[in-house]
């Protein structure tokens, strides 16, 4: 048997066909080439989104042999849309950056809200505001409704940017949102219905396939690397940084800055996202050779420089600082210096992230996986366990498509557990070692840059001394 991951990303959509050990059948892809990106603007045509699909399910479909037992859909968390009653969008899509509801951000924090300036729910009174009566809608919600051919429920792993209230399982009382505005909501992993004829017949996928809620591509790319016990995380590392775990509690965070996604056995998935990431390397330099540069930058560790390379402006997580930019302490001596620089800075980050985590009593001694684009990079890969401190694993394969044919596999009873779907499927990889001399040369450098971004009003104080107090442990 096989089921079928399919995933909307920001630049395409990608499908997987694979079987219960992890070996994959077919693959297929569209692009998205339609979005509008300017300023604080992010948004895509919907329309759009049901053409890639259809496009990446043949092709996944096309040669292969055998036929899905089930499929699931993972999307971009906090892309929120208007729909009619019968599922139709009637307005272009917010994407999960877009900020142009900051001003209804701050309104709903003011009433008690803990959301972002880019989470969907302030998103989704700004388009309630332009474009008149809708129901609010996931970046999912557009394709389960195709694919069964009515409306169906969303996941609370996506309407958890919409202030759904995992822990109770239930929209709160003060969104602001007209009566009825808001979905029904499921845990991920429940059957939502079956592909329907006339999605049979524009996909290739076979018509009474089921169909199962999905979750984020984040929450699908922690499925794929298979950190779903507890104490286990994986750190997905693309444009931006992502790190998820998995605990047997809620991770409790004043500050909001850690969110927890529910498992669909109601354990949690704890994690935060970043604005730091591999963005800023192809913003610096757009013609480079990413394997040269690594080689040269071998020579600079640590750098002559200390970075905290934002992609855009604002920081999210490991703390929030809505104004924050990018910072370059020193002046690097080459390009490859400048490289160097943000490369470590990326990774100090990332052991800032850890930290903070730690302070707020998450489980993260656990196993530890890289996921993401950044990891086909061997030396950054190895740079970062160094910084660290910790062994690492990448898995073979790390795709969110993945992710979501585990979690088809789960939801259609493959699987007694989703931990146990993704190990099944889920290929280990390779194993990279922390090297303790390159790990020390790295402690001045951290802390320095913690310093900074206290300094500067970014990082709390509290979070800045349990930081330094954890570079004596690592």
């Amino acid at each position: 048997m096989a089921w079928l991951g399919i995933d909307l990303g920001t630049q395409g959509v990608r499908a997987l066909l694979v079987t219960a050990d992890g070996a994959v059948l077919g693959s297929g892809s569209a692009p998205l080439v339609r979005g509008r990106r300017g300023g604080v603007r992010h948004e895509q045509d919907p329309g759009e989104w049901w053409e890639a699909v259809r496009a990446a399910c043949r092709a996944a479909l096309g040669a292969a042999r055998a036929e899905p037992a089930g499929l699931a859909v993972c999307a971009t968390s906090g892309t929120v849309l208007l729909t009619d009653a019968a599922g139709r969008p009637t307005s272009p899509a917010l994407m999960y950056d877009d900020g142009r509801a900051a001003a209804e951000a701050g309104r709903l924090r003011s009433a008690g809200l803990a959301v972002q300036d880019t989470w969907a729910l302030p998103k989704a009174r700004w388009l309630l505001d332009r474009y008149g009566a809708g129901r609010v809608a996931h970046q999912p919600d557009v394709i389960t409704a195709r694919l069964t051919g009515r409306p169906v429920p969303t996941d609370s792993s996506h309407a958890l940017k919409t202030a759904y209230d995992v822990e109770r399982e239930r929209w709160p009382d003060r969104t602001g949102l007209p009566a009825g505005a808001l979905p029904d909501v499921v845990r991920p992993g429940t059957r939502l219905g079956e592909v329907c004829a006339a999605a049979a017949d524009a996909t290739g996928i076979p018509a009474g396939t089921p169909v199962v809620a999905g979750m984020t591509d984040g929450c699908a790319a922690q499925i794929a690397s298979g950190a779903l016990r507890t104490g286990a995380w994986n750190s997905v590392l693309g444009t931006t940084l992502v790190l998820k775990g998995a605990a047997a509690q809620p991770v409790r965070d004043p500050a909001g800055v850690v969110y927890n996604h529910r498992a669909p056995d109601g354990t949690w998935l704890p994690g935060g996202a970043s604005s730091v990431g591999a963005g800023v390397l192809t913003d610096r330099f757009p013609d480079a050779d990413p394997a040269a540069l690594d080689a040269r930058a071998a020579a600079h560790e640590p750098s002559g420089a200390v970075a905290y390379p934002l992609v855009s402006p604002g920081e999210r997580f490991p703390f929030r600082a809505p104004h924050a930019t990018a910072l370059l302490l020193g002046a690097p001596e080459s390009d490859a210096d400048l490289w160097a620089a943000l490369l470590q800075g990326v990774a100090f980050t990332e052991r800032l992230c850890l930290d903070y985590l730690h302070l707020l009593g998450a489980p993260v001694d656990g196993p530890l996986t890289f996921t993401g684009g950044a990891a086909r990079s061997a030396y950054w890969t190895q740079l970062r366990a160094d910084v660290l401190g910790r062994p690492v694993r990448v898995p073979e394969r790390t795709e969110p498509a993945l992710g979501m044919a585990a979690l088809a596999a789960y939801g259609t009873g493959a699987a007694a557990t989703l931990a146990d779907s993704a190990e099944a499927m889920v290929r280990s990889g390779r194993v990279v070692h922390p090297r303790p001399e390159r790990t020390a040369r790295f402690a001045e450098p951290y802390a320095r840059l913690v310093d900074e971004l206290t300094a500067r009003g970014w990082l709390p104080t509290e979070v800045a001394a349990h930081a330094r107090a954890r570079i004596r442990t690592v």
